[in-house]
């Protein structure tokens, strides 16, 4: 029977991460990292430099055979601290630079990738932990490649230097004295894996604790709504006492070599004494070589204990590096193909060809949908909550492709054009109206950046939000806040509507974008809407019928088929699926809904129904 093979470590090897951030993100700057380099180099040998120029100063000035040389000695040890100050300071200020360029050129990178990622990736992933990853682990890394190569390098160029002097004094005791040396080594050998996984699990809980703050902090009316703020505050404090279990280890884990290194290091420096001591004595040694051998020894002791806490460092920064590089590793899947044209067509009808989509996970979305947007037509989906209809919505755009079948524009396969035409030949307007913390005019104007404001101010009148917006404390540069939540409802939906209107693109998706509003907001949005479909390829998905009745087309949607299709009419002739949730919406609901292949969301029309029959 054949052993089952060991579990692989879950953490890259180190080696392939330091090349490619080596390789990708500090070769552009070598320049800088070499004289930074030179720079350390000094500063590492005026400590060997220091502890040399003992020798004389007790052989010669203090047993009074020289008194002159102090006056020398004095001048050597202001130069050396000189120098030390301002090579240390150089080389800082140079690899904090180097850092900062290595952070602003990994985060640049990484958001562009992800901005270009596929919806169902972002949408797989918490916001939070994507922001944590921008912020969080490209600081640590830029932390890591700063610490590493100004203190890393100092530190091991200054052990060097030291040594060297210890065995230019006594190549015995020397040897003797770096037997601490490969312990140290293999002691840390064995803590990196550990260190790795701490801070590989302290970075993930550092990603759900963003994630957790975005959510209840966009999430706040909610919050307090329900009256979940004890909830919310007891799910906080879990995450931050786990990240400071998980800091404590971590800090545990690196500092368990400080008391083996220090009772080691204590042995044999009283060694050092003894055995020094008595060579002095015996006349094979001076008081000078003594001294200098003792002060290299102690001064080597540091660079040597920086070195651990550095791999600490280490560590957490490829930990980081590892999360920052599986983002940019999966590569986006909606992609233009080889070759793929810009879209040229005179027509601009929308036909689904027996289309046929599942998601990763093999749910089924869409089973053989064929359907047709005639140019300049209005056609509406209609179904229930999970029917199909968004999915069918989604793949004009190419937030998605098919699994099976085609989707043409102007006859055109949507995946045989480029992205940015494609997008650029479609609006959307959605329930989600999408506005960022910027002005009134800078949300308008998204997607046309540079657009002139009289352009502006029309499409904003043409969406009937004029008025309102120059109602607003600074008119148009009057900021709206995250997701618009200084604005109305039917504000921000006019808003989006004003946005579509100035991108004047020839395709039309309607994304349910007046399912929230009240009677009088959706009244405006809809005149609005009638404006915005004019001479345009429009698709709209809705749950209230009384809107799309005026639609030169409806099909309805149920289990990612099409089930029924035709005018309001034809459809309420046919006394099927359409017709009984017609009756449920135009009737108060009364009666229950008869079970079907277009059942439309049934909890929603019952509860409607109820209030209805209630008021």
């Amino acid at each position: 029977m054949s052993k089952k093979p060991k579990p692989q470590p879950r953490h890259t090897a180190t080696l392939p991460l330091v090349k490619r951030l080596a390789g990708n993100y500090l070769r552009p700057y070598i320049g800088m990292v070499l004289l930074a380099s030179v720079l350390i180099a000094i500063n590492a040998g005026s400590s060997a430099v220091l502890a040399q120029k003992l020798v004389p100063l007790i052989d010669e000035v203090l047993s009074g055979k020289n008194p002159g040389y102090l006056r020398t000695f004095a001048v050597i040890v202001f130069a050396t601290f000189v120098v030390r100050g301002f090579s240390g300071y150089f080389s800082a200020v140079l690899m904090n630079n180097v850092g900062q360029r290595l952070v602003a050129a990994l985060q640049k990178q990484l958001y562009n990738h992800l901005i270009k990622a596929d919806l169902a990736y972002l949408h797989s992933l918490p916001s939070g932990q994507l922001v944590s990853s921008l912020v969080n682990d490209v600081n640590q890394v830029r932390q890591g490649t700063a610490e590493v190569l100004t203190n890393y390098g100092q530190s091991v160029l200054t052990l060097l230097f030291l040594v060297g002097v210890m065995f230019q004094q006594d190549w015995l005791l020397a040897t003797i004295s770096l037997t601490v040396v490969p312990f140290t080594t293999v002691m840390l050998s064995r803590m990196t894996g550990r260190l790795r996984r701490v801070a590989g699990r302290t970075q993930a809980a550092l990603g759900t604790f963003a994630s957790i703050l975005t959510q209840t902090f966009q999430g706040a009316r909610h919050v307090k709504a329900y009256g979940m703020e004890e909830y919310e505050m007891r799910r906080v404090a879990g995450i931050a006492d786990d990240l400071r279990k998980l800091t404590n280890k971590s800090f545990r884990v690196s500092s368990s070599l400080i008391p083996i290194n220090e009772v080691l290091s204590g042995v044999i420096f009283v060694g050092v004494i003894i055995y020094g001591g008595l060579e002095a004595a015996a006349g094979h040694s001076t008081a000078g070589t003594l001294t200098s051998f003792t002060g290299a020894f102690l001064l080597a002791f540091e660079p040597l204990k920086r070195l651990s806490k550095l791999q600490t460092q280490l560590q957490v920064s490829l930990a980081s590096a590892e999360r920052v590089f599986e983002l940019l590793d999966t590569p986006p899947r909606i992609v233009d193909r080889p070759g793929a044209a810009d879209l040229a067509v005179a027509s601009h009808a929308i036909k689904f060809n027996d289309v046929r989509f599942a998601y990763q996970d093999g749910t089924v979305a869409l089973d053989g949908v064929s359907l047709e947007v005639p140019a300049g037509k209005t056609v509406a989906l209609v179904g229930s909550s999970g029917s199909g209809k968004t999915t069918i919505l989604n793949l004009i755009p190419r937030f998605y492709d098919v699994t099976g079948g085609a989707v043409t524009l102007g006859g055109q396969d949507i995946r045989d054009v480029t992205l940015a035409s494609l997008r650029s030949a479609i609006g959307l307007v959605s329930q989600e109206t999408g506005l960022f913390d910027d002005t009134v005019r800078g949300n308008i104007a998204y997607g046309r950046v540079g657009a002139a404001q009289e352009e502006i101010e029309a499409a904003a009148k043409a969406a009937a939000a004029h008025d309102f917006i120059l109602g607003l404390p600074q008119g148009y540069d009057t900021r709206v806040g995250e997701n618009g939540v200084k604005l109305s409802g039917g504000q921000r939906q006019r808003i989006g509507i004003a946005r579509a209107m100035l991108k004047n693109a020839p395709v039309l998706l309607l994304d349910e974008a007046t399912s929230a509003l009240d009677s009088e907001s959706e009244r405006l949005v809809q005149d609005a809407l009638r404006r915005l479909q004019q001479g345009r390829t429009t698709l709209v998905i809705a749950h209230r019928l009384s809107t799309i009745v005026d639609a030169d087309r409806i099909y309805v949607i149920d289990g990612g088929r099409v089930v029924e299709s035709g005018t309001h009419d034809e459809l309420l002739a046919l006394d099927g699926a359409y017709a009984r949730f017609h009756a449920l919406q135009a009737g108060g609901g009364h009666g229950p809904v008869v079970d079907g292949p277009a059942e439309l969301d049934a909890s929603t029309v019952t509860a409607a129904g109820a209030l209805s029959a209630a008021g």
